[in-house]
């Protein structure tokens, strides 16, 4: 196991540049997860620190040691990549020894470590079979078992579970949650999933652009965004953002005064952020008042979308009784529970 840290790393293919100094430091044994949109720049850090992309700038750093000039195979990390990447021709046992083919070891402990990882895999059973004989998920544990046979200080996983349908996803989700408690190794996650991001990790690093977002734990990252895309990103439905203003009375919108307190300036206009789960359906008179205009049944509740003044919300109601389509209804909100975002995007504390 190992520290990993990132010093104003930087990524340029000619005069573009992509990365634009990243820093992070990844505690001993920390399960760090990087989410973000498609082209955001989180696969080119991971393959930075794995040593498959060239360092334009800064260092990268594994157990204290900078690595930029090392070979992949020098830098102690293992790779789980999104294709499986395992070899059709070879043996469950033969694809996960093949980690350690350039080990110094002799034969019988080569063994003994195999049947460890697979013991702790569960694929001890399927050691002699070939990959074209196993199912997805069982595919994806080799994969892994490759990588953990070596012992390496950092496992890096890049989109490992892409290829996987919604239900073998949630099951390796987990089954990759309880390897890292067992084994305890540093894992860096990638992932455009922020679901998986939310479940799986013990830290969550948001990117866009290039540039890092906000860095925290899955509670912080929800609870505390700290702009207005890391607001919306994370969660799902995403984060209602509605349009308003400071009044002397408070916030308001949509000609509402939803909140008393505020710590903006009177006559400053303001982003509000209300997740779905915070605003529910009530036959009361609410927050806000609205027309529903689509409908999505979930089972135990359904997403209701509400045009309140010319701006579209998602709410929360109750499966069992959702309010009919086109009906008018009201919304109501804890005061608590806005978010407020400033002309920037920047949340307002």
């Amino acid at each position: 196991m190992a520290t990993l840290s990132l010093h104003n790393l930087v990524k340029a293919y000619g005069k573009t540049e992509v990365l634009h100094g990243i820093n992070l430091d990844v505690a001993d044994g920390e399960f760090v997860v990087f989410v973000g949109p498609s082209g955001c720049g989180k696969s080119t850090t991971l393959r930075m620190i794995a040593g498959l992309e060239d360092v334009s700038g800064g260092e990268v750093r594994i157990g204290g040691a900078v690595v930029n000039h090392l070979e992949p195979k020098d830098r102690n990390i293992a790779m789980v990549f999104q294709n499986y990447a395992i070899y059709p021709h070879m043996s469950v046992r033969k694809n996960i020894g093949f980690g350690l083919r350039t080990a110094k070891m002799p034969k019988a402990d080569k063994e003994k470590r195999i049947e460890e990882v697979a013991a702790i895999l569960s694929m001890t059973e399927y050691l002699d079979r070939k990959p074209a004989q196993l199912s997805g998920g069982q595919r994806q544990r080799v994969a892994i078992g490759r990588a953990m046979v070596r012992d390496p200080a950092v496992f890096l996983f890049d989109e490992p579970l892409s290829n996987l349908d919604a239900q073998l996803r949630t099951q390796m989700r987990l089954e990759i949650k309880k390897l890292h408690q067992r084994v305890g190794t540093t894992i860096i996650f990638v992932t455009h999933d922020q679901v998986e991001a939310m479940t799986m990790a013990d830290r969550i690093v948001i990117m866009k652009d290039g540039h890092i977002q906000q860095v925290g734990t899955p509670a912080e990252v929800f609870h505390q965004p700290a702009n207005a895309f890391v607001a919306q990103f994370i969660g799902a439905p995403s984060m209602n953002m509605l349009q308003g203003r400071i009044t002397a009375d408070g916030i308001e919108v949509a000609g509402r005064v939803i909140a008393r307190k505020t710590p903006g300036a009177v006559g400053s206009a303001v982003t509000v952020g209300i997740r779905p789960d915070d605003l529910r359906v009530t036959p009361d008179a609410g927050s806000f008042a609205g027309r529903v205009s689509v409908l999505e049944p979930l089972g135990a509740e359904t997403l209701a979308y509400v045009d309140i003044g010319g701006q579209e919300v998602v709410a929360r109601a109750d499966g069992r009784t959702p309010p009919p389509l086109r009906a008018q209804v009201h919304l109501t909100v804890d005061p608590a529970n806005l978010h407020l975002f400033d002309a920037e995007g920047v949340a307002i504390r």
